[in-house]
């Protein structure tokens, strides 16, 4: 249970106190200024309140102090002078509070510093804190270039700066951080090249440049680092191709996130099989082109694959999906918009069983839906959507219990809905729009009491609406225009309360204009 309320001044009478944690509570006002008595503190954590006011002067009399937390409050001001009196701080966390204005240059005198979380513009002087480790100012508006002084500290092995305002190029004196292991630079404004001298990092696990304007061709030094574990070059101006031999010159990497590369072009070299530690590969939003290779069913530990392409073909036996089988470990597997011209293959049912997501929208897949998907026991979210299936939806579907949304629209599908859908009873969504359903509505639909979403439009639906869909307390979508619907509309569906569409246009119902006072 959280504590609330302020800080007793009591606690200044505690003068042996060596360590203080207060973190994740309700406190609130000042810290009191009496605690400047606890001279012995050496560990003092008040991060995660509501403490405001400036930040307190008399933090300079905790001589003792090593690791000082005030991370997500509301302190105001800056860091006063009296700072460099903590000559033993290691850890200085000040991240998410309200501080303003350039950080001061006493920071520099903190020499012992090795973890630095802090708000505000760096001062030249930071330069000087030889034994820092760790420096994190993410998320704090920083705006301008880099600062060069940050890279004359060459003590430095993770340096996060994600999601600020800086902009320019970035420096090539970012070679001289040698020690360097996690590099977070993604969600600001860089352009230009990235700078050759990357690939002097030798001890980089992670590089993370996403979202900026990074130009130029993508450069094989960056992927001479083999310690890679994390690459995110999300969302540039990149152009080039993938190195033939990536799998050789990349052995530990785990997570390659080179989606939204609009100029990136070539081939999924078959080497990327040899990435044997690979969970995450995201190659959405490029120009690759060729067959999707067979080589990534090596990949056995791959958990996320997303190949959301324009370019990528399959072989009409989709060999590709079926040598996925031996990925045990999939959850999420995207191949939208790719012209894969193939049907989907019973192999589809010996895909991963921890598998939650499948999306093949838009892949100009053909024939029937095959009946083993209704072995993916794990699935959630099925998008099947613009495609050319045709035959019925199976059976098997019902064996999908933890489904919660289903995506058919665009289809050529025909037959019955069956009462299989109705053992579904996570389902919040269901997108059957643009096939040719045929039959009525399944009377246990209105059992499914967490549905939201009801797209049935552009069918050849007939028969009444069952009364029981006004079970449907939280339903929000209810579309069923189609022409061959019949009968009354039940006045009960007036007491859906969280309606916000209701399109039943094109339909022969008896008390259409009648029913819309229900609305």
């Amino acid at each position: 249970m959280a504590l609330t309320s302020r800080i007793p001044r009591g606690f200044a009478n505690l003068s042996f106190l060596v360590s203080l944690d207060m973190g994740s509570n309700n406190f609130q006002g000042n810290l009191p200024r009496e605690m400047a008595h606890l001279r012995q503190l050496k560990f003092l954590d008040s991060s995660v309140n509501s403490f405001n006011g400036k930040i307190p002067s008399w933090f300079g009399f905790l001589h003792q102090i090593q690791v000082l937390n005030l991370r997500n409050n509301s302190f105001t001001g800056s860091i006063a002078s009296s700072f460099s009196n903590m000559s033993t701080l290691e850890t200085l966390n000040m991240n998410f509070n309200s501080i303003e204005g350039k950080i001061p240059k006493v920071i520099g005198k903190l020499i012992n510093l090795r973890v630095l979380k802090l708000e505000g513009i760096v001062p030249q002087e930071i330069e000087n804190l030889n034994n820092l480790m760790e420096l994190l100012m993410q998320k704090n508006q920083i705006t301008g270039s880099v600062p060069i002084s940050i890279f004359n500290i060459s003590s430095l092995q993770i340096l996060s700066l994600w999601k600020n305002n800086l902009s320019g190029f970035l420096p090539r004196e970012i070679g001289n951080l040698t020690k360097m292991q996690i590099l977070q630079l993604s969600g600001n404004k860089l352009i230009g090249e990235i700078p050759k001298e990357i690939s002097n990092l030798v001890e980089l696990e992670e590089l993370d440049l996403a979202d900026n304007s990074f130009s130029g061709q993508l450069d094989m030094e960056i992927f001479n680092i083999s310690g890679l574990r994390i690459i995110d070059l999300t969302d540039n101006n990149i152009s080039g191709s993938l190195p033939p031999n990536i799998g050789c010159i990349l052995p530990n990497i785990e997570e390659l996130y080179l989606n939204d590369l609009t100029n990136l072009v070539g081939t999924i070299p078959h080497s990327i099989s040899n990435c044997s530690k690979l969970t995450i590969l995201d190659l959405a939003g490029n120009k690759l082109t060729s067959l999707i290779p067979k080589s990534l069913g090596y990949l056995t530990h791959l958990q996320i694959l997303i190949l959301e392409e324009k370019n990528l073909t399959s072989d009409s036996s989709f060999s590709f999906l079926s040598s996925l089988t031996s990925c045990r470990n999939l959850t999420l597997l995207v191949r939208s918009f790719n012209p894969l011209n193939g049907v989907l293959p019973a192999s589809m049912g010996n895909l991963s069983t921890s598998l939650r997501t499948f999306v093949a929208n838009s892949c100009k897949i053909q024939g029937r839906i095959p009946n083993e998907v209704g072995n993916l026991s794990s699935l959630l979210f099925l998008y099947l959507s613009g495609n050319n299936l045709v035959g019925s939806i199976p059976t098997s579907i019902g064996n999908l219990r933890n489904l919660q949304r289903f995506d058919l629209t665009n289809n050529k599908l025909s037959g019955f809905i069956g009462d299989y859908i109705c053992k579904l009873q996570h389902l919040g969504d269901i997108y059957f729009g643009h096939n040719h359903l045929s039959g009525s509505l399944p009377y246990c639909l209105g059992n499914i009491t967490s549905l939201r979403e009801i797209h049935l439009g552009s069918n050849k639906l007939s028969s009444n609406i069952p009364p029981s869909l006004v079970n449907l307390q939280d339903l929000v979508v209810l579309d069923l225009s189609s022409k061959d619907m019949v009968g009354s509309l039940p006045p009960e569906i007036g007491n859906l309360k969280d309606v916000t569409l209701i399109d039943v246009a094109v339909n022969q119902f008896s008390n259409c204009k009648l029913w819309g006072t229900y609305l």
